[in-house]
């Protein structure tokens, strides 16, 4: 189950990326990420209702909702906010491909704060997928008819998406942390999304966005139905899915086969955007994907 979970995750996240980079675009990415989180937890918490009969998990206990609601401001308010600038910046295939990093260093970090072995096939495929993804940088970097400022914005979104990665390893470890002794997975999604709504709407509050955000939503309509899709593919059944996978199997395999996104966006960045993909960059994902799968062996 929590391989089949985790596979889910990865077709739910890539054509959801498709459609928030669409979204942001015309919006922006902050307020996609605002927008996109205030969409999911509504239908989370309606999701719960129908399942357990209440909106959120008022007997999760503290440690749960500190350890979950952490995971949700790391994965989903924060890491997501660099993920989202990276779509726009980079695109979604390119941003994807840096969030490969995130079973490497969801590994490392299950390694060094949950005692989950870590051999040497391990190393190796964190050296391969390592491997893979330079490959593909060097590939768009040595070029040279790239403008300073196109340099400038492809070497911001691969620190955006490197941001991501971090964001989302970070979370499947706190989660694993708060899904202890069978708790729901729908229930600590719940209380992942409902923390990071609460606090980066209050960023909002503090950063006086509020109106502006309003008059943007109403100047963008299409880009708000395109959101809301993202939403429903992205931080409501990807993410559900992503901590039934966690939940089931270790990190490092959860994480794994839930970053088959940069294999599934190349087909789908060609017939959406017209992106083309050199051979090289075709190979560097397949070296970065054969790395996930020795760290899944």
């Amino acid at each position: 189950m929590g391989e089949l979970a985790a596979l889910g995750t990865s077709l739910c996240f890539s054509f959801g990326s498709v459609l928030f980079t669409l979204s942001g675009r015309e919006m922006g990415s902050p307020l996609v990420n605002r927008m996109r989180l205030l969409v999911a937890v509504l239908m989370v918490m309606l999701l719960h209702t129908l399942t357990f009969g209440q909106p959120i998990p008022l007997d999760a206990g503290t440690d749960r909702w500190f350890w979950l609601g952490l995971s949700g401001f790391v994965g989903l308010a924060l890491g997501d906010a660099f993920l989202f600038q990276a779509f726009v910046l980079i695109g979604p295939r390119l941003a994807m491909l840096m969030m490969a990093l995130a079973p490497v260093l969801g590994t490392l970090l299950a390694w060094l704060f949950l005692g989950e072995t870590l051999v040497t096939l391990e190393f190796i495929g964190i050296s391969i997928t390592i491997a893979g993804i330079m490959l593909v940088i060097a590939e768009r970097s040595g070029q040279g008819k790239t403008e300073p400022t196109d340099k400038r914005r492809y070497v911001i979104g691969l620190l955006c998406g490197l941001g991501g990665a971090v964001g989302q390893a970070g979370g499947l470890v706190l989660s694993k942390m708060g899904l202890g002794d069978g708790f729901p997975a729908l229930s600590g999604n719940v209380i992942r999304v409902l923390i990071a709504v609460v606090i980066i709407w209050i960023l909002a509050v503090a950063n006086r966005q509020l109106i502006s955000s309003y008059r943007t939503l109403r100047a963008h309509p299409r880009a708000m139905l395109m959101l809301t899709g993202g939403a429903v593919l992205g931080p409501v059944l990807g993410v559900w899915l992503s901590l039934v996978a966690v939940q089931n199997t270790n990190v490092g395999v959860a994480s794994t086969l839930s970053s088959l996104m940069p294999i599934f966006l190349i087909p789908i960045s060609y017939v959406v955007f017209g992106e083309r993909v050199t051979r090289q960059a075709i190979i560097g994902t397949l070296i970065a994907f054969v790395g996930m799968v020795i760290l899944f062996l």
